[in-house]
Order: structure tokens, then C-alpha cells, then sequence
């Protein structure tokens, strides 16, 4: 489960921007017993494809309602989770697998680009694709961006080849510090910690302010028992972001745990302090 802060920090969003997509009902986070909020793997996967659409420039409010009326209009038992969501002329487009739509207005969208029935296989294809078409044999190769955006929409429907595209990214650029932080999440939470603690690392040493990989460092060292490196990776995530209030709080257990209860109860008040402000 994440805080709504270390959903912010892995999104790159603000608060703010946070806080908006709370508002509109994008996503329900559940709330701990101290009423803190807790977001899951899907709702932070669904906000990345939130911000996704906004980075294609579609205004950020026509993505909010496009997601709720997407909620609103599902039947019991299916999730927005498993709705793939695109763009099409600055107007977001759903597909639950069996169709194609515009959330906004309920229209239809047809595939244009599948075979036609009855046609032998023919297709149809639009006079602005054909006119961007590249030449026979002249495909435009994919950039290291592109293969990381696709790896960012493929997350929540196919986690093996978001994956894959996050390892053709680094392929390209191997020092692309966004792309092993997100594959090694994908590799954390399959249980591979080694292979994710490398990709961590990885982007540390490309990042050396990231918070976020310094913070995942510590949570990688810790499913692997080693408490002491655990403890070093979480002071240097509060070196970068001295108002994590996870890492103060993961911190403070392991110090006690270490038999350090002043230096425990020092950063539990820090914890306590910074949840209080939200």
C-alpha cells in the first residue's frame, strides 16, 4: 500500500494534482486505522494512466470525468482497472476488450484499422495514418520514450510486457533512471527482490537525490533481512526527502528493532508529525 505522498513522488505529480483526482473519484483510497490514506498497486497504476493522457495534452478535468463516468457506467464485479485507456484527437477512448468508446459521450468507436468482414483481410486505413505511414520497409524505429510510455499503459493489464517494454527502454538508454526504477517495482512485487534491488540502485546511481529509488533501496534490503544497509538506504531516502513519512516511519521500527528506541521514537514523532499535515 502507498501514501498519498509516495504516490505523488513515483508519479511526479503534485499534491494538488493529487488531491484533484481525489475529489473527482478517480480513485477510492482506503483509509488505515489512524485514518490515514492507503493507495493500491491498481490505483496507482490507474493515476499513472491518468497522467499519461494529461502528458498527451488532453486537459486534465476532461480525463477526470472521462475515468468517473468509466466507473460510474461498469457493471457490478468489473473494475476501471481492467478498462485500457488512449487517445484519439485530444478525447480519451476506452476499451474493455469488447468495445471502444468515448467515455464523455457514450459513442461507439470503430475500429477502422481491423479487417473488414467478408473482405479477405482487407483493411482500411485513415488518410491521416496513411499520410504519416512511413514508406514500405522504412518503419520508424521506436525510442527508448516511447518503449517506456508503453511499458506505462501495459502495467495494469499485463504487468510481463510492461516489463519487457521497460527492458527494451533500457535497451536504448541505459541510464534511463525512471525506466529501472518502474522495473524493478514490476520485479518487486513478482518477488524477484534481488533483480529489483539492482534496478533500484541502478537508478540511484543515476539519480543520486531520487527519493523514491533510495526509499525502494530500503524496502528491497529489508524483505532481504538486511536490517543494517536497510537502515543506512532510509536515512539517505530522508537526505533526498526529509518529509517521507514512510521512511521515518520504516526507520523507526527498524531502530527499535535494533535496540535504538530514542533514535526510534525521534523519527515516529517526525512520522507523526508529517501525517498530521495532511
Amino acid at each position: 500500500m502507498y501514501t498519498a505522498r509516495a504516490v505523488a513522488a513515483v508519479l511526479g505529480m503534485s499534491v494538488a494534482r493529487l488531491r484533484s483526482y481525489l475529489r473527482a473519484g478517480v480513485v477510492t483510497p482506503t483509509r488505515n486505522e489512524k485514518g490515514e490514506m492507503r493507495f493500491s498497486f491498481e490505483d496507482l497504476v490507474l493515476l499513472r494512466k491518468a497522467e499519461g493522457l494529461v502528458e498527451q495534452r488532453i486537459p486534465a478535468r476532461r480525463v477526470r470525468d472521462a475515468i468517473k463516468k468509466i466507473r460510474d457506467g461498469l457493471p457490478a464485479g468489473t473494475s476501471v482497472h481492467q478498462v485500457a485507456l488512449s487517445e484519439e484527437g485530444q478525447r480519451v477512448i476506452a476499451d474493455d476488450g469488447h468495445g471502444r468508446w468515448h467515455p464523455e459521450s457514450g459513442q461507439t468507436v470503430f475500429d477502422f484499422q481491423g479487417p473488414l468482414p467478408d473482405s479477405g483481410g482487407a483493411t482500411v486505413t485513415s488518410l491521416e495514418n496513411a499520410r504519416a505511414a512511413p514508406a514500405a520497409g522504412q518503419a520508424s524505429p521506436l525510442s527508448a520514450r516511447d518503449f517506456y510510455k508503453r511499458g506505462c499503459l501495459l502495467e495494469a493489464t499485463s504487468p510481463t510486457e510492461a516489463g519487457d517494454a521497460y527492458r527494451a527502454a533500457l535497451e536504448l538508454e541505459p541510464e534511463f533512471a525512471d525506466a529501472h526504477v518502474n522495473l524493478g517495482r514490476l520485479l518487486h512485487e513478482v518477488g524477484d527482490v534481488y533483480a529489483a534491488l539492482v534496478h533500484y540502485r541502478a537508478a540511484l546511481s543515476l539519480r543520486p537525490g531520487d527519493a523514491t529509488a533510495a526509499f525502494n533501496v530500503g524496502v528491497a534490503l529489508e524483505d532481504l533481512g538486511a536490517t543494517v544497509d536497510a537502515i543506512a538506504a532510509y536515512r539517505r531516502a530522508l537526505e533526498c526527502d526529509a518529509r517521507n513519512p514512510d521512511a521515518h516511519y520504516n526507520l523507526a521500527r527498524l531502530l527499535e528493532q535494533n535496540g535504538k528506541p530514542d533514535l526510534a521514537v525521534r523519527h515516529l514523532l517526525l512520522y507523526r508529525q508529517l501525517t498530521k499535515k495532511r
